[in-house]
Parts: structure tokens; sequence; C-alpha cells
């Protein structure tokens, strides 16, 4: 990987499995817009553009190279070497015809690193909702939190700005059902009872009961979470995409532990095959 910095950007070239189209059209993030070249958005804390201009070159702006390097780099998972990652799901799974051809397809998907907070919250918003009122509802949430820290709608609010919101705004922005969850989840977070860095650090199954602790949030808001949030590739989200690919393919008899510590990285593949490929949207 090589990195050019230019006025108001940098150029990563010599990628190796990695599309910004891909990735960020896979359902692991809701503040990104896609662009005829790449997508635009916020992620930590600031807007952002990041265009694909070939196969294993991309453009990030506005972004410096000690900014790429301490944080872009981790946030687009350009810091784990996926050539290894599929070598090591292709030999743990070499009759697996389903997850070969959908490695193929997906070959660009990366796993993003994205703020924990954030991506709690998001992922408790996505329950029993779809994309474009995700990405609203999240809009709005940032807006309104923006009336409160002046951080602007750039920034996610903080848990202190969202237990300053109370429940009743944070209902009021037409999240339904979820304002209490997300309340709850400010309180167990401001409060200390559930502590996001010591989940971060614990294995898989003791990290999901911790923040199933919050209310509202079960196994698959958990383990979106953590893949999404924490990197724990183990992590393998379950929803009716995914249930009705693991009948298709498999008659439903293998689960996350049969893909082993990469389980996370295969659901996505997997997921993307069956919904965008094979669904006819990509």
């Amino acid at each position: 990987m090589r990195v050019t910095e230019f006025n108001g950007g940098v150029r990563v070239s010599e990628l190796e499995y990695f599309s910004v189209f891909q990735t960020f059209d896979c359902g692991q993030c809701f503040r990104f817009t896609e662009t005829e070249d790449g997508v635009s958005g916020y992620a930590l804390g600031r807007a952002v553009t990041i265009r694909q201009l070939s196969e294993t070159e991309i453009e990030i702006t506005p972004c410096t190279q000690n900014e790429f390097e301490s944080e872009w780099k981790e946030y687009l998972g350009l810091n784990e070497d996926y050539a290894a990652i599929r070598a090591e799901l292709a030999e743990m799974r070499k009759d697996d015809a389903p997850l070969s051809a959908s490695m193929e397809t997906g070959k660009g998907i990366r796993i993003l690193r994205q703020p924990k907070w954030e991506t709690l919250c998001s992922f408790i918003i996505s329950q029993n909702n779809n994309i474009p009122r995700i990405k609203k509802l999240i809009a709005a949430l940032c807006a309104e939190g923006n009336k409160i820290s002046g951080e602007g709608e750039n920034v996610f609010p903080s848990p202190e700005t969202l237990l300053e919101m109370g429940q009743e705004r944070i209902f009021a922005l037409k999240t339904g059902f979820r304002a209490a969850y997300l309340y709850d989840a400010a309180q167990k977070i401001v409060s200390g009872e559930v502590d996001l860095d010591k989940v971060a650090s614990l294995p898989y199954a003791e990290a999901s009961a911790e923040l199933c602790r919050i209310k509202g949030v079960g196994p698959k808001v958990a383990a979106c979470t953590l893949l999404f949030g924490f990197g724990k590739y183990d992590a393998f989200p379950v929803d009716v995409w995914v249930k009705r690919l693991m009948e298709e393919y498999y008659g439903g008899m293998v689960s996350g532990a049969d893909f082993g510590r990469y389980a996370g990285i295969a659901q996505q593949y997997l997921f993307y095959n069956r919904r965008y490929v094979e669904g006819g949207k990509k």
C-alpha cells in the first residue's frame, strides 16, 4: 500500500481487496451516500469523500497523510491482511462452493472499524427498520444533538448528549420504541454500568452478554455492534436475509462457529452475494 498526500487529500494506491462501493453498500454503516465514483458522508466527526479511482487506488478528501495513518487506515479496515484472511477461510471451507463464489463476487468488501458508541446506537436504530429510514433517523439524531452540544452535525452525539436530550426528545425524532433503548444505552454508558472499552477486551460471548444488558439489545444487535465497531470478526449477525441464505446454501446446517475466527467476514461475503448479486441489486 502506497499513500501520497496532495492538496486537500490523500491517494492510497497498490490496494488489494478493497472496493468503496461494496464496503459502504453492505449494511454496515449508515452515514454515507453513494456518488458516481465513490461515497460521501460523515465519519470520525467530519465530512469526507472517498473516491474509487481504480481497482487498486482510492482518494480520500479532506485528509492528510498523518490522519490516514492514525485514523482512516483503521477505519477502512486497510490495516488488516485480507489476502491472509481469505486464504484461511478458503482453506477452512475447502468444499464450500457458495462461500467460494461469494468471496469472488464480494472480494472488495472490508469490515469497517467504526466508533463503538455510534455503532451501538446505529444498530439499535436499525431494528425493524429499512436503510433509508435508518439514515434519516441517525441524521435527525445528529442534528438534534448538535443543538445541545454545539459540536456540529458531523459529530455523532455522545452518551452524555443523548442523556441530556432525554427520552421524550429522542422519541420526538420519530425513533419510536427505539427511544427507550437509546436512552437506556446512554444511561448505562454514562453511569459506567456498561463500559465499552471493557467490552472491547472481552471474548466474544462475554462481550455480547455485556451489551445485552442494555435495554433492547439482543444477540443480533450485539453481533453487528461487535463486528462493525469492535473488530470482533468472529461475530456472525443473523437476520432474515442470513437465515434465508443459510437455508438455501447449506440447508440451515451451519452456524457462525463453522466459519472460525473470521465468521463475520464470511457472513458479509455471503450476505452481499445473496442479496445484491443473486437478488439483482448489483
